[in-house]
């Protein structure tokens, strides 16, 4: 499984993620949907209080709901979810196939009924041993009905079964000695209280026909309720430290009314959060997850698009300082891989690079013994350089290897340099380079790079890599009106001296990379490499 960023991870593919991934992809999100494939109603034969479903198997509303949400774009893999991280801007989900990335995540992977350890429970379990009263009552109406309460809380399954039945037995020695107050009422509604310890459960092709007592007692009964402890299946959250409720039925993730988590990317539905929810309910639950999901995502996307576009009569220090402050790190962790190329053969020396942003190729050179200096407009990306540097203790000194980062703006030093004025006027770099220094606030970028030749000392390199066409998945406005260098224009920009410059490289590159579906894709880039002539 490759990583790559989706939408939407739903974690669970029964009627709670499956709704939640229709809700999703029908928002034309990018939603993928991973199961382990152990719902928790795979135990019964069939479902009741749907409507529209009621009696057909749980199998069929989930294939049903699968195939709906594949005609919508959502993809399913099945897998089982270990781990859940922050990143920078989602989460990395870990899961047995390997790791991906999410914007945002639901998690609907329902819970285990921890049944009691009573030999014969367990083994007609969906079947003639029932917990919900609603969801299979109706079938074993006026029948022998046992209850096995497990807790106070239970009495309240005793009285709903009391309404399907007129012989319904409650063996109550896991509560304790019922006070009166408690035992009146249920006796004078017809119904046997037995104290004695459940040992065993009889049955026979797959039937429940009665039940043991610790006192050599045996019933006869036709149908047994009673409840489990409830385990929420959220163990894979657990480094996220995510805010819990803890109720008589047992601790789970703390949700507002959308199923939103204390993480702000994360929702859970169904029965992971709601125990006692039934089919429907899940399904709602599900549904409201997926929308306030799609809505965050919305809202992201606009902050997103504001945060890359400049505002009305926006300089660009002011511009690329919010770009930069407004989110989180914005390198990538890797060089440039046409620069590396182009320097890999080239022996250290002193190195300027211009929109260093983050300082990413700057440490790459100073690793590689250069004396590296890096300028930007941006005084947060710089500051994340050189905490970068000292991270990997490349601070740089005035003299030898190292890193050196500085704030400036290059319009300024560029009108400096064309005014004489200066001050480092003298200095001179065996290599410079200007990185997709690309802007869509205006720069004089010609100007700018024109003063970066004139810093070019004898027998040293320009190295200019721009991006030369937008991406393919890039919308149609930005398409249509970003400026894209080509190697010819960068020269002509350049306008140098051919008997002072020799062209070592001028041509488009291709590289191959991974797009935001996740599928294979290519960047083209702009490579113009000149050395001036000693």
């Amino acid at each position: 499984m490759m990583t790559q960023k989706w939408d939407a991870v739903v974690i669970g593919s029964g009627p709670a993620g499956l709704s939640a991934a229709q809700a999703l992809g029908r928002s034309q999100r990018r939603v993928l949907v991973l199961d382990s494939g152990m719902p928790r109603n795979r135990f019964a034969a069939h479902m009741h209080n749907v409507v529209g479903f009621d009696g057909a198997a749980p199998s069929e509303i989930i294939a049903r709901g699968r195939a709906e949400a594949e005609h919508y774009g959502v993809e399913f893999r099945e897998g089982y979810v270990m781990q859940v991280t922050e990143i920078g801007d989602g989460l990395r989900i870990g899961t047995t196939e390997g790791e991906l990335d999410t914007r945002s995540l639901v998690v609907a992977t329902g819970i285990t009924d921890d049944l009691a350890p009573i030999p014969g429970l367990a083994e007609h379990w969906g079947s003639s041993v029932l917990h919900c009263p609603y969801c299979h009552g109706w079938e074993v109406r006026g029948t022998r009905i046992a209850v096995i309460p497990t807790s106070p809380m239970a009495l309240h399954q005793v009285k709903l079964v009391r309404q399907l039945s007129d012989r319904v037995v409650a063996f109550t020695h896991a509560l304790g000695e019922l006070d009166e107050d408690t035992a009146h009422p249920l006796r004078a509604r017809g119904i046997r209280l037995v104290p004695d310890a459940v040992t065993e459960i009889l049955g026979t092709g797959g039937q429940v026909t009665g039940v043991r007592t610790a006192a050599g007692d045996e019933i006869p009964v036709d149908a047994i309720f009673t409840a489990g402890a409830m385990v929420p299946h959220d163990g894979f959250l657990d480094a996220l430290r995510l805010d819990r409720a803890d109720g008589p039925m047992g601790s789970f993730l703390a949700v507002d009314m959308t199923g939103r988590t204390s993480h702000p990317r994360i929702w859970a539905a169904g029965n992971v959060v709601n125990p006692a929810a039934s089919v429907p309910i899940s399904m709602g639950a599900g549904n409201m997850a997926g929308a306030a999901a799609n809505g965050a995502l919305v809202q992201e996307d606009f902050d997103i698009a504001a945060r890359h576009e400049p505002r009305h009569d926006e300089t660009p220090a002011q511009f690329w300082e919010r770009r930069y402050g407004d989110s989180g790190a914005v390198w990538s962790g890797h060089v440039n891989r046409a620069l590396a190329d182009i320097v890999a053969d080239l022996p250290p020396g002193r190195s300027l690079d211009l929109g260093c942003g983050e300082g990413g190729d700057v440490l790459w050179l100073a690793e590689r013994g250069w004396r590296a200096t890096g300028f930007d407009l941006s005084a947060t990306a710089i500051e994340r350089a050189r905490s970068a540097a000292a991270v990997r203790e490349l601070e740089g000194g005035e003299e030898g290897a190292g890193a050196h980062f500085e704030v400036r703006d290059l319009a300024q030093w560029a009108r400096e340099i064309g005014a004489g004025g200066d001050p480092e006027r003298g200095d001179r770099f065996d290599l410079v380079t200007a990185s997709f220094f690309q802007s869509p606030v205006e720069l004089p970028r010609a100007e700018i790079l024109r003063a970066a030749a004139s810093r070019v000392a004898p027998g040293g390199h320009l190295v200019l890599v721009a991006h030369a066409a937008a991406p393919s998945w890039a919308h149609e406005g930005h398409r249509a009106h970003a400026d894209f260098p080509s190697p010819e224009g960068e020269l002509a920009d350049l306008a140098l001296d051919p008997a002072a410059w020799s062209t070592v490289v001028a041509e488009v590159r291709s590289r191959a990379i991974t797009g935001p579906d996740g599928e294979p894709a290519t960047l083209d880039d702009s490579v113009v490499v000149v050395q001036r002539i000693g």
